[in-house]
């Protein structure tokens, strides 16, 4: 032992577990957590009175504490913070702490646990819970005795925001929380993380790249989520005007290229636009910024972009090859990646293309990019926003009206939509144009219902100068509308639009275009969400004609608390374009009865 640690020693105070527990989490500048107490965790809520400068969200179910540290995390880009008991209420972080990690989200989560003297003897409420939640976080700990609770919280908070972010669990045993030892917050800091190493500028795999971006004509940029984890938002814009290289958009990655840039396509996958899918099937060199090219992206791998080279620039190394063959590899943080490979460029491609189209001979890319503004104009009379006024109301107006108001009152880059998962979560994709980063707050890898109205806490508690919106659907919804309360609670002001179609959406969907329209179990019931919410002190209103959209739509932001829309939209429409299963990128299902229109009307 060092004398400096001898000294650091002799001053520390001795502080029990539990307290130990919290001047960590201080010590790591947390100062929201959400969670629920129970009989495993008690010593630490005990505790918590010593720590004013934590405050402290009561949930009313544990999945909802997960999904709030995630919108937490999402919206802020700083580590979201759950608390639960041992057995059940572990186990309900279960969902959450999934949904985290398939869409690599800074999580903790701690969890009581009961004392070590009768671990495994099934006492009450005990439950393995690390070896439950091994395959759905990035790495788990078990504390048992005082002294390993603040090197191991550290460790986690490390884990959680290091390389590719994830959620880590860390289980304390009741005796745990209720021993004590000598706290030294800086003698239990972790090694220092060591990023797999960058590759170096004259890499083989570096001039490879320059090589085939040097080659390209037809060339399209994949926006995923890996550029806002990285925070590569400046280099990405940079890059693509530099080169002038059209930009397709995950759902995750909605907001990391500004929806109105010139060079912006819009989201790919299996409900992208169309111009969007059909552009990478017909590229020669695909340029994959932080995305793992999943299956709602792809389509039928046999067919994917077939034509295109492709260039992966991926942090996580088990990504690359796993899903598309790729012929280069540049494995790091996406922004060192192109802060090296951009100098690299730029002494060999000569003068910066422009970035607006029509430029001239002397612009490679200009044909392929006034090939696929012709794509989106053919598309353009398809869309339902195209359709006159029927006396309907469709989602997609809901979507697009409160994207409108938000863009009239100056606010759309202070606008953060939380959706949950279903048509109303597509459409949102489609019709809410997102500017700036961290704005969408979206269950993406695993399609969590219920996910909304919970994670727009965790924004609102992260972001309380913006203004929140939740879209959800009647189904999603019911999972967690006990969360009202937690909001009248905190006092927050959130406005909830509730897409109301009588079904669950894309289960009925699905059922129309692959099962006969057998609509087995998707119509659901539901209560009245306005009386709903005002038994939860919230007032509401239902909207069943689109001319009431936009007034309701201001009164609720306008307003001094949360609010919530019933919106009784068309019960059987449909998201498009759609991809089914076993397709190719470009064979979408259009949406039927288009307009008599043309594109050049």
């Amino acid at each position: 032992m060092t004398d400096t640690h001898t000294a650091s020693a002799n001053s520390a105070p001795t502080l029990t577990g539990a307290e130990i527990l919290w001047a960590t989490l201080a010590g790591e500048g947390v100062t929201t957590v959400f969670g629920y107490p129970g009989g495993a965790i008690l010593p630490a809520y005990d505790a918590l009175r010593k720590f004013p400068t934590i405050h402290h969200v009561l949930v009313r179910h544990e999945q909802g504490a997960a999904h709030m540290a995630d919108g937490y995390a999402r919206a802020s880009g700083r580590v979201g913070v759950c608390v639960a008991t041992s057995g059940p209420g572990a186990t309900n972080l279960v969902t959450g702490l999934a949904t985290a990690m398939l869409d690599s989200i800074p999580v903790v989560a701690i969890t009581g646990q009961v004392a070590s003297r009768v671990l495994g003897t099934d006492a009450f409420q005990e439950i393995d819970i690390t070896g439950i939640t091994l395959p759905i976080t990035k790495h788990n700990f078990v504390a048992t005795r005082a002294e390993e609770i603040a090197p191991m919280l550290r460790q986690a908070f490390q884990i959680a925001q290091s390389g590719r972010p994830g959620p880590v669990l860390v289980d304390i045993t009741k005796d745990a929380q209720q021993g004590t030892t000598l706290f030294d917050f800086d003698h239990a800091a972790p090694k220092p993380y060591r990023p797999h190493p960058m590759l170096r500028s004259e890499s083989t795999e570096m001039q490879r790249a320059i090589e085939l971006m040097r080659a390209s004509t037809r060339p399209v940029i994949l926006a995923g989520h890996g550029i806002i984890q990285s925070e590569a938002e400046a280099e990405v814009i940079a890059f693509a005007e530099r080169h002038n290289i059209p930009v397709a958009t995950t759902l995750l990655g909605l907001g990391a290229f500004p929806a109105s840039h010139p060079l912006a396509l819009g989201m790919m996958g299996m409900h992208g636009e169309s111009w969007v899918n059909h552009a990478i099937q017909q590229a020669d060199l695909l340029l994959a910024f932080g995305m793992r090219f999943d299956d709602r992206v792809t389509g039928n791998l046999l067919h994917y972009a077939p034509n295109a080279k492709k260039i992966h620039i991926e942090i996580d190394p088990s990504e690359i090859n796993k899903n598309v063959k790729v012929d280069v590899a540049l494995i790091g943080d996406l922004k060192q990646v192109l802060r090296t490979i951009a100098p690299l460029m730029d002494q060999t491609s000569g003068a910066p293309r422009s970035a607006q189209p029509n430029v001239g001979s002397d612009d490679p890319t200009g044909p392929w990019r006034e090939e696929i503004r012709a794509m989106k104009g053919d598309a353009s009379v398809r869309d339902i926003l195209a359709l006159p006024d029927n006396g309907h109301l469709y989602a997609a107006h809901v979507i697009h009206d409160i994207w409108q108001e938000a863009s009239a009152a100056g606010r759309l880059n202070e606008t953060i939509i939380a959706t949950d998962v279903g048509q109303h979560q597509m459409w949102e994709a489609q019709y809410f144009r997102h500017e700036v980063t961290r704005t969408l707050i979206t269950s993406g890898g695993l399609g969590t219902m219920g996910f909304a109205l919970p994670a727009a806490i965790g924004a609102k508690m992260a972001s309380p100068e913006k203004d929140v919106w939740v879209i959800a659907g009647d189904g999603g919804f019911q999972m967690t509308a006990a969360e009202l309360s937690t909001i009248q609670q905190e006092g927050l002001h959130i406005n909830i639009a509730v897409i109301n179609n009588g079904f669950l959406g894309m289960v009925r969907q699905w059922q129309e275009a692959f099962y006969d329209k057998n609509y087995s179990c998707s119509p659901i019931l539901s209560p009245d969400f306005v009386k709903l919410a005002d038994a939860h002190g919230i007032p509401g209103a239902h909207v069943t004609e689109r001319s009431e959209v936009k007034p309701t739509v201001t009164r609720a932001r306008t307003g001094s608390g949360s609010f919530l829309i019933n919106f009784a939209v068309e019960k059987e429409d449909g998201v498009y374009p759609m991809i089914a299963p076993g397709s190719a990128l470009h064979e979408m299902v259009r949406r039927p009865n288009p307009l008599i229109e043309t594109s050049e009307d």
